[in-house]
């Protein structure tokens, strides 16, 4: 194992010893063909039912797993109270759309279908992703029904429109091209394929609440790409709140040097707690 996934890995099980709780790593919610798709899931100590979130990695679609880039979202989740799980997902460009999308519909029915073994409340599931995994969360948040069905989500810094950011990039980039097969130049055939899968374009009445939390000076995907998402919700009639981040680039983990760094995982609990209320 590298470093850079130990690290990580030693974090979670330092938090689970402290608060004596319950870590489970590497299990197997789904298997496609020869990919088996894993899970780590926190228990809090306690009867439970306990709230719940789901957590979706990012990685532009192309690398990342379940300790990266999303763990700092683990302690505060932790101290609420929560259960959580961390997911892998098929990535990019080994595995193209909508595998990813299907991998985190698939993750929740496990954690729906397993809740009695984890203390899941099922009336109280979020989903929670960042940067490619805000993008998977958004989506699968429109598409939301049954057992798929979830009480909030939030998106950490998520490109809803993909579409909008090829035209102004004049390009679709490397990653996307992977994910949805398709080549780099913005035409016709390119953006149709980004349009359908962009969640901004999926937005319809009667979607569980949203928070969106994005730094405003993010360089890798526009703020706007949050306020556009929010105006578009709020205007079909959904709830959809935005924590902005004063100062904050892109990813959680540089947020440490900005005042709101500090804030805005309570600010996210508390919302949590807020809308999904225990029945």
């Amino acid at each position: 194992m590298s470093m850079r996934h130990l690290l990580p890995a030693l974090l979670v099980l330092a938090i689970t010893c402290s608060a004596h709780a319950e870590l489970k790593t590497d299990i197997e919610f789904a298997k496609v063909g020869d990919v088996s798709l894993t899970l780590d899931v926190h228990v809090p100590d306690g009867p439970g039912p306990f709230p719940t979130a789901i957590l979706v990695h990012g990685g532009g679609f192309t690398k990342g797993d379940k300790t990266s880039y999303i763990t700092p979202l683990f302690k505060p989740l932790n101290d609420a109270g929560y259960t959580w799980f961390t997911i892998n997902y098929r990535l990019a460009p080994q595995h193209r759309w909508p595998a990813c999308l299907d991998d985190v519909e698939t993750a929740i029915r496990w954690v729906r279908a397993h809740a009695a073994e984890y203390k899941v409340d099922v009336n109280r599931i979020a989903l929670i992703g960042e940067s490619a995994g805000g993008h998977l969360v958004s989506m699968a948040g429109t598409r939301a029904q049954g057992d798929t069905a979830v009480a909030a989500v939030v998106p950490f810094y998520a490109p809803h429109d993909l579409f909008l950011r090829a035209q102004q990039r004049k390009d679709v980039g490397e990653g996307l091209a992977g994910l949805f097969g398709i080549s780099r130049e913005v035409n016709d055939t390119t953006l149709a394929a980004l349009k359908q899968g962009s969640p901004f374009y999926h937005l319809k009445a009667g979607l569980p609440p949203y928070l969106l939390i994005h730094g405003d000076k993010d360089d890798k995907v526009p703020f706007e790409q949050s306020t556009l998402f929010q105006a578009a919700s709020r205007k079909v009639g959904n709830t959809c709140e935005l924590i902005t981040i004063p100062g904050g680039g892109h990813g959680m983990g540089g947020w440490k040097a900005v005042p709101a760094g500090a804030t805005y995982a309570n600010e996210m609990i508390t919302w949590l707690n807020k809308v999904m209320v225990k029945k």
